[in-house]
């Protein structure tokens, strides 16, 4: 699996000139990649203005990560701010260069910005199997709860995935939490975060990185924008699961959604 984080600054509250930049930045990774992780709300940043900024059911984001998809020859996948059903989600797009889109409502809400205020939480997991591998992707916040993101009977991947706007004051956890993420699910794991100040004056350091099941980094980026990458090998994974399978040892419980 050929996978690679674009982690970017973005333009507050303007599709447009994101839509633009990111275009930019795919293009000399057409053919190059299977996968592709945008950030967290990568059409606007993460406003709570929802009302003003979603768009009805993704469509415009819809159309322009299949043009994408499409023209690169992987999939990309990122969250924008969503009207649906006459609620507000910030909801993830798993798109594919054949024009298949699945989705992924964030699960836990922010609330010291005051997110659940505006938004809705999402009930359900989402699990892709994609060219060999078998995939969850998540949002953020939902990083801090291992219980959301445990691999178990049922939920079972090889990559975990997280899309980010986590604030720089708070980048040690990132850094530590996707370590912990790894460790314990005897998985990849990686989160795409951005970089620059958002219109409500917050900083992001970036710090988007690959990691291995052991928790050793892969690869990584600090506080610049750019691209990385790293290809991930499902035979070491296996071998080792095999190997050290302490997951046969984990608490059973119900998770209630």
């Amino acid at each position: 699996m050929r996978l690679a984080l674009v982690q970017q600054s973005l333009a507050w509250e303007d599709r447009s000139a994101n839509y633009h930049a990111f275009t930019s930045v795919l293009e000399p990774l057409r053919g190059r990649v299977d996968l592709v992780v945008l950030p967290e709300m990568f059409t606007t940043g993460f406003t709570m203005q929802p009302a003003r900024l979603a768009e009805q059911d993704g469509a415009a984001t819809r159309d322009w990560l299949r043009a994408q998809a499409e023209r690169i020859d992987a999939a990309i996948t990122g969250s924008v701010v969503v009207q649906s059903a006459g609620q507000y989600f910030n909801r993830l797009f798993w798109v594919t260069p054949d024009g298949a889109v699945s989705s992924y409502d964030k699960r836990h809400l922010f609330r010291m910005a005051r997110e659940h205020e505006h938004y809705t939480a999402g009930d359900r997991q989402l699990l892709i199997e994609w060219r060999g591998f078998r995939i969850a992707p998540l949002i953020c916040y939902d990083l801090r709860f291992p219980v959301w993101s445990r691999r178990r009977a049922g939920f079972e991947y090889d990559l975990l995935v997280y899309v980010a706007n986590w604030p720089a004051v708070r980048r040690y956890p990132w850094q530590q939490l996707l370590l912990a993420r790894a460790i314990e699910n005897l998985s990849y794991v990686a989160g795409v975060n951005r970089i620059g100040t958002d219109g409500n004056g917050v900083s992001y350091a970036g710090d988007s990185a690959i990691v291995d099941y052991l928790g050793q980094p892969l690869a990584k980026l600090a506080d610049v924008a750019g691209v990385v990458s790293a290809t991930l090998e499902i035979g070491p994974l296996d071998e080792f699961r095999r190997k050290f399978p302490a997951h046969l040892d984990a608490d059973h419980y119900r998770l209630e959604t």
